[in-house]
This record gives C-alpha cells, sequence and structure tokens, in this order.
C-alpha cells in the first residue's frame, strides 16, 4: 500500500481556528460578558471571573447543622425557539429558573449557580447575550454566578446551534428541610401562577403550533394577544425568593416545582404514601396557550396534564391554618396565587395527585 503524499511545508500550516475552534472569540467573550455577570453575585463570592474554579465562603456562624442542596438541569428545546428568532438574552433566564426552584423546593437558599454553553461557533456577542441572562435570572433567584464554561464544538452543532445547561448549589438546616414527611391530611395547596410554558414540554408545542398547524414565530395570534415567538419565548418565572419569604411567613410543608410530569407528577413527589392530593380545576383558568395547544393539536386531557404546567409554576403545601397568612405575603410580593386543593386520605399505598372537575371559563 502506497503510503500518502505529504504535503509541503508553506509556513502556514493547520491551526485550531482552521479547524473550527476560535480562542480569541472566547476571549473577546469572557471580556464583553464581564460587567453583565457583576450584577449575579453576593458578598460570599471570592475572586471574580476568570478563575480555574468559583470559591464561595459559606459563613458556618449562621447554621446549625447546614446540608448542601445541588440540582442541575437546562433548557431544552425552548432553545430552537431562541435561535430561530435570533434573540438569546432571555433563556439564560430559564435555565435558572429549572436550576434554582428546583433548590429552594426542599426549602434551601440557592446560593451560586455555573453555566455551561456549547456551540457550533462561537459568537462572542451571542455568548455574552445568553450568559448576561444566566447572570440576570440568578440576580432574580438572590443566587451568584460564580463560573461556567464556554465550549465551541464544531462538527457536533451547527454554526447557529447551541446548548446550555447549568448546576447551582443551595444551603438548609438539616431540620428544617420540606418534603413529604412534613404534609399533613388537611393541608392546602396554594398554588403561584406560572408566567405560560416556562421551559416543559416545547417539542409537543412546536410539533402541534409550527411544524402540524404551520404557523410562523413572527405571525400574530388573536387568541395569545400577541406573536406566536413572544408567547414561545416569554421567560420562566423564577420562585426562590417567594419561596424564601413564604417559609419565614407561613408554615409550608412542601414545595411542588411544576416542571416535566405537570402538576399530578410533581405535586406526587412531595406527598407521603399514605395521603392524596386533590386539584380543583375549576379554581383556575389556564392561560390561552395551553387552549390553543389542546385544542389544534386534538391533544388529550390527561397528555396536556402530563406535559404541561397548565398556568401553575409553584405549588406550596401549608398548614390550613396558614393559607390566608400565604395568601397575603405571596400578593404583598406580586404573585398571582390561590388555594387550588387540599391533601386528603390516601386512596392506595402509593400517595397520587389527582385533578378532578373541569376548568372555568373567563377570568378567576
Amino acid at each position: 500500500m502506497t503510503a500518502p503524499e505529504v504535503p509541503a511545508r508553506t509556513g502556514r500550516g493547520m491551526t485550531y481556528r482552521a479547524a473550527g475552534v476560535d480562542i480569541e472569540a472566547g476571549e473577546r467573550a469572557v471580556e464583553l460578558l464581564r460587567s453583565k455577570v457583576a450584577v449575579a453575585t453576593r458578598p460570599e463570592v471570592v475572586g471574580g471571573l476568570g478563575g480555574f474554579a468559583g470559591l464561595f465562603a459559606v459563613d458556618l456562624a449562621r447554621w446549625r447543622r447546614p446540608l448542601l442542596a445541588s440540582s442541575t438541569d437546562g433548557v431544552g428545546t425552548k432553545l430552537l425557539i431562541a435561535q430561530a428568532l435570533g434573540r438569546h438574552d432571555t433563556v439564560g433566564i430559564d435555565l435558572v429558573a429549572m436550576v434554582a426552584d428546583d433548590l429552594v423546593v426542599c426549602g434551601a437558599e440557592p446560593l451560586f449557580l455555573l453555566d455551561y454553553l456549547s456551540c457550533g461557533r462561537l459568537v462572542p456577542e451571542r455568548v455574552a447575550q445568553i450568559v448576561g441572562g444566566v447572570a440576570e435570572g440568578c440576580r432574580r433567584a438572590g443566587c451568584a454566578l460564580v463560573g461556567g464554561e464556554t465550549a465551541e464544538h464544531p462538527g457536533v452543532l451547527g454554526e447557529d446551534e447551541y446548548d446550555l445547561a447549568g448546576a447551582g448549589v443551595g444551603i438548609v438546616e438539616a431540620d428544617a428541610v420540606l418534603g413529604p414527611d412534613r404534609v399533613r391530611e388537611g393541608d392546602v395547596l396554594v398554588a403561584m401562577a406560572s408566567s405560560g410554558l416556562h421551559s416543559n414540554g416545547y417539542s409537543l408545542a412546536r410539533k402541534v403550533l409550527l411544524a402540524t398547524r404551520g404557523f410562523g414565530l413572527a405571525d400574530e395570534v388573536p387568541e395569545l394577544g400577541r406573536a406566536l415567538g413572544d408567547e414561545l419565548l416569554e421567560p420562566t418565572r423564577i420562585y426562590a425568593l417567594d419561596c424564601l419569604a413564604l417559609i419565614a411567613g407561613a408554615r409550608v410543608h412542601a414545595l411542588a416545582h411544576i416542571t416535566g410530569g405537570g402538576l399530578p407528577g410533581n405535586i406526587a413527589r412531595v406527598l407521603p404514601p399514605t395521603l392524596d392530593a386533590v386539584i380543583h380545576r375549576a379554581s383556575w383558568t389556564p392561560p390561552p396557550v395551553f387552549a390553543l395547544i389542546e385544542q389544534l393539536g386534538a391533544v388529550e386531557r390527561s397528555e396536556m396534564e402530563a406535559t404541561f404546567n397548565l398556568g401553575i409554576g409553584m405549588i406550596a403545601v401549608v398548614s390550613a391554618e396558614s393559607a390566608d397568612a400565604a395568601l397575603a405575603l405571596l400578593a404583598e410580593r406580586r404573585v398571582d396565587a390561590w388555594v387550588a386543593g387540599s391533601v386528603t386520605g390516601g386512596s392506595d399505598a402509593s400517595g397520587a395527585a389527582r385533578l378532578v372537575g373541569g376548568h372555568v371559563s373567563g377570568d378567576r
């Protein structure tokens, strides 16, 4: 077999940039996002952007028996909407919501987060927009953005494609952890309104609205009162600080972040096996986008309820005596909240959340 011919040396050999990875572009991106990340900090942060690791000083004098809580998540196919529209400054908020609100459900105060951004081609301005959104999300959640990684993966992702994920850490006293062991029969379910689809169910939403029904993202949809792209890109509401205030001001036994699995799947996660939860559909009217998906896609109600949040982003399980105080506190914080159901005796030995009745039309 003949050996391959070796090209003559010309003084212009192959480079990392020629292979698709631009280190200088990465350095420019870091400089562009420095000022954006500055808003996402806490006094405990040690050092600044650019180190090999993020440092965070925990004041152990504040805690008796602290537990660290950790969570990781991504944004999912909602990113395809941002990429199609060329609007990249809000998906970072979605990322923080998915991570920080998973931390707070156990009663933990979110402390810090790190993000991971992989892209087919590193465009500094786009990276700055994406990470700027992460920083804004951290500000809203009360946690610090202590670091992250931006990776250029030519050949794995298209030039204008990217994926975004992150991991966060929170802290909670060992005897203050919320969860199924605190839930009692007669507890009340306080629902907190979502800002729309949040970051779940987008594969089904895109299939129905874009692929099957042929809407364009720029199309004005009368039922929504705005362009479809604006509706689908609405940032996820972050409840972390509201939930921490609720924990301090009411008898909260558990919290359920309503993400993939919908209301039945996520509420069941905070129930003991001997108890059920009953959610009354008539207690709220889901935002119009959910009815649009259900009707245009002929999606079964059970499928809708297992896929989407249907207008509820967080559920607080509180003692019946604390329900009024919880609602008043959330109203002060401008969180739309209402009593959506209660905890009842279990129908079997597994613990379940059941939605009963039907949704009503008009305003709640």
